[in-house]
């Protein structure tokens, strides 16, 4: 074992079977192959959030699924994306200290001890982890909550639309996970649900593929909620999210651009929600030059500002995007000083 050298080379010599997961801004598969790319620093990681790298491994017994273990992984990136290759190593040695009885155990769930006390582990929030049970429920072919049962009631309109308190975080997760076996419920009845069960279904969708019958629901629904003289910022943001999973970028768009011309479009919520689960439509010219007008003037400030761009900056084709928006003639003098005030006030000239 001593020999091992990549976190991949340790997973395959387990015997375990895995999978990979990006946990950063959306839960997403990593292929084996990216990975070992990934590791030897011949590709930079794909989707980096806060210069990190967020991780979840799922391992289990091929023999039986239902033994399984997670391991959530946070790593450094350096200035160009790559995995920093010390801190890895660094992790390598760490674990294989305590690896050794996981390896030569039939039971893979001792593998839970491997990572005590490791520096390099985190624990995700319980939006997440309910998504990440959810999906790694159905990869392994386990049962589902007991939450379950009482969502689909709830969501194909079996019970009232006000008793949704015990319908739990779970449940909600694997109706969006398991979603074609749910979308015709909630095609009928997307109208009717409150908002703090629909808020935590849309969280839970960003996750999944929805197709263009459940976006247009969900756009219908923001398009409505912004029309409120006070429209629900966390509905609006959590509809804007479930947006992610469609395959219409027209459509992610267009919305994107409803709440910049909204009401709340000054709203940190609002912002950083953009920032964060949309940041791949932001390389789009005119919608980059009005979300960075929107951000100069927010009420998250100056520190909002610097914050949300140096994230954003870690990727090269948004630093790209960012930095030829930053030159553009047409920008506000509260965009230019925003600019100088992170940067320097040369920068902005």
């Amino acid at each position: 074992m001593s020999s091992l050298t990549s976190l991949s080379a340790l997973l395959q010599e387990s015997g375990a079977q895995f999978r990979i997961y990006d946990m950063g801004r959306q839960i997403s598969k990593i292929s084996v192959k990216q990975f070992a790319l990934i590791e030897k620093g011949q590709q930079i990681y794909p989707k980096p959030y806060l210069h990190h790298a967020w991780l979840a491994l799922l391992l289990w017994n091929p023999k039986q699924k239902a033994q399984n273990v997670v391991w959530f992984l946070k790593f450094p990136l350096d200035e160009q994306g790559h995995l920093v290759q010390a801190v890895r190593d660094d992790f390598i040695n760490r674990l294989m200290l305590n690896i050794n009885q996981m390896l030569s155990s039939a039971d893979i769930s001792e593998a839970e001890d491997a990572l005590k006390d490791n520096p390099f582990s985190f624990t995700p929030d319980q939006e997440k982890m309910a998504v990440f049970h959810a999906l790694t429920a159905k990869e392994t072919q386990s049962p589902k909550s007991q939450y379950y049962p009482l969502c689909q009631n709830y969501f194909s309109g079996h019970r009232q639309w006000s008793d949704w308190q015990d319908l739990g975080l779970q449940g909600i997760a694997e109706i969006a996970v398991n979603i074609e076996d749910n979308k015709k419920q909630l095609l009928s009845n997307f109208a009717h649900f409150e908002d703090a069960p629909l808020i935590a279904l849309c969280s839970a969708l960003e996750h999944s593929n929805i197709d263009h019958k459940l976006a247009t629901q969900i756009s219908t629904k923001l398009e409505q909620s912004l029309s409120q003289e006070s429209p629900n910022i966390s509905l609006c943001c959590a509809l804007l999210r479930a947006l992610h999973g469609s395959p219409d970028e027209a459509v992610k768009l267009d919305n994107i651009n409803k709440l910049l011309n909204s009401t709340i479009s000054d709203n940190a919520e609002v912002l950083t929600t953009i920032a964060v689960k949309m940041c791949d439509l932001l390389t789009q010219p005119t919608l980059l030059q009005l979300f960075l007008e929107k951000l100069a003037t927010g009420e998250a400030g100056q520190q909002g500002f610097s914050r949300i761009l140096a994230d954003l900056m870690f990727n090269e084709k948004l630093r790209l995007a960012i930095l030829q928006a930053f030159r553009s003639p047409e920008r506000s003098p509260q965009l230019s000083q925003a600019i100088g005030n992170m940067f320097g006030s040369n920068f902005s000239q």
